[in-house]
């Protein structure tokens, strides 16, 4: 049985979605994820150039600052939640 049109999946890439209550740990990951993964490619080119070597630099130099970039994230994001709505009028 196929769903309507406007019906949103519950699947997504075989993977079942989770409740709203895990937003709070899915957008940090995800976060995490790109920021530490764009900062460590920008970080690693810059060092290393192009060499044949540059990906498994990358990856390491990536998975370190991924393991320090989320539960950073994770910690300072109700902070950083609190001083923007210091900064943004909510009308």
């Amino acid at each position: 049985m196929s769903q309507s049109s406007h019906t949103p999946p519950t699947i997504v890439f075989g993977i079942p979605k989770l409740p709203a209550k895990y937003s709070g740990i899915v957008m940090p990951f995800f976060l995490s994820v790109l920021m530490s993964m764009l900062v460590s490619f920008i970080s690693t080119i810059r060092v290393s150039g192009l060499t044949y070597q540059f990906i498994n630099l990358w990856m390491s130099s990536w998975a370190i600052s991924w393991l320090i970039a989320f539960p950073t994230l994770l910690l300072i994001l109700p902070i950083v939640k609190k001083i923007t709505t210091v900064f943004v009028r909510h009308t």
